[in-house]
């Protein structure tokens, strides 16, 4: 277990100093074919309850997507994802401007004060962030292990995807124990469908 450890911390590394030689138009632009494709997938257009993250600076970017998301009427359901919470409250967005907090570390979190619990059986779609994917929809989440929790209690109708760069993506990931899969990941690229 120790061998997949390490050699997942080397391809993270790798896909990090990748991922940080961007500029901010690479990013700007990448993030924009993403979205583009999320906007014309299927799943994601007959979807009522959307799932998603606040993204970081080298992530791709969810800010636009949360805002289609409220111009189609859409509830958008952000987890509380805070350093070393372990259950997984998800909340509902009432305005996206206004109803998050800033947590331990920098982390955005939705504001429990002002949006409120949303049960995880509601969720249509659901967008999880990672680092490092593979060809069959393994990934190499942030490190905290939130989604590997929260991934299997998500109902099996929930279409699960990852909006991912193309230089996120390898042929195959070592696999762990507690690793979860994600059903399709839509990069600047194309869009990759779990086998």
């Amino acid at each position: 277990m120790e061998d997949v450890k390490e050699v997942k911390q080397a391809i993270s590394e790798d896909v990090v100093k990748k991922i940080g030689s961007f500029t901010k138009d690479e990013i700007s632009e990448k993030s924009r074919l993403i979205q583009e494709r999320l906007f014309d997938f299927a799943n994601f257009i007959e979807s009522s309850v959307v799932m998603i993250y606040p993204s970081k600076k080298d992530e791709v970017d969810t800010g636009r997507v949360i805002s289609h998301c409220f111009a189609r009427k859409k509830i958008v359901v952000v987890p509380f994802n805070a350093p070393g919470v372990k259950d997984t409250r998800l909340f509902k967005l009432n305005n996206p401007k206004g109803d998050f907090v800033t947590g331990p570390g920098g982390v955005i979190l939705p504001d429990p004060r002002r949006c409120r619990v949303v049960p995880i059986e509601s969720i249509d779609i659901a967008i999880i962030p990672g680092l490092v994917f593979d060809e069959k929809g393994a990934r190499i989440g942030l490190g905290s292990g939130f989604y590997d929790r929260l991934i299997p209690k998500l109902p099996i109708t929930t279409r699960k995807v990852s909006l991912a760069f193309e230089d996120q993506i390898i042929p195959q990931l070592p696999k762990g124990s507690i690793d979860r899969y994600v059903d399709i990941i839509i990069t600047e690229k194309r869009i990759i469908y779990k086998i």
